[in-house]
């Protein structure tokens, strides 16, 4: 115990005291000021400015850069390999609905569409500076094929770009499976209904 060191620590004299006192007086108790260290303060102020890239880096719409964002397009291009066994698909009524309640395959035509279309279309095809996919109005669309010719070549004059020199023909073709079962699903927070209603999905 001898080794101990237990003299406590000396006040400080009255000069030092006065520069220390911080004019707070509280009921006849004074403060001294006490400054919040100076890389504390920079540690606040950078969390303050980092806070905002991070949201629009991992949050804003469209940008699927969290982990689950990162699964679904692993998965899509895992799935893209194995496109061989597909064979070339053909971007008409009967190969576009062979798909539409295929999961394993529409997992493909989901993510392209996550990657590529939300920033218009919005999550799940609620829509936002492009029309809503989840009601039966339609503004370039008569039939469930002309999806993967929009897709493929655009529309509206370059308002909708045209995919079909980025993507894999079956790409396409499964993205507009995707966007085909989206039809009739009347998602919560959608857009209002623009263009006209068309009749029910039909392969002749």
């Amino acid at each position: 115990m001898s080794d101990l060191n237990l003299t406590p620590n000396p006040k400080p004299t009255p000069e030092v005291a006065d520069e220390l006192i911080d004019g707070h007086n509280y009921d006849g108790i004074q403060e001294y000021d006490n400054p919040i260290p100076g890389w504390w303060t920079w540690l606040f102020v950078a969390s303050i400015v980092f806070t905002p890239i991070y949201i629009v880096w991992f949050h804003a719409p469209g940008m699927e850069r969290d982990v689950l964002g990162q699964y679904d397009r692993a998965y899509a291009a895992n799935l893209e390999q194995q496109f061989g066994e597909l064979g070339d698909l053909e971007p008409n009524a009967a190969t576009i609905m062979r798909y539409i309640d295929d999961d394993k395959w529409l997992a493909v035509g989901k993510s392209t569409f996550k990657t590529n279309c939300v920033s218009c279309h919005g999550d799940g095809g609620i829509g936002n500076s492009g029309p809503n996919l989840t009601d039966d109005h339609y503004k370039n669309v008569q039939t469930v094929e002309d999806i993967a010719t929009v897709i493929a070549n655009g529309a509206a004059g370059g308002a909708m770009p045209a995919w079909g020199n980025r993507l894999h023909p079956n790409a396409v073709v499964l993205t507009a499976s995707y966007i085909a079962s989206l039809r009739g699903t009347n998602a919560p927070g959608g857009k209002p209904a623009e263009g006209e209603t068309i009749p029910p999905w039909t392969v002749e």
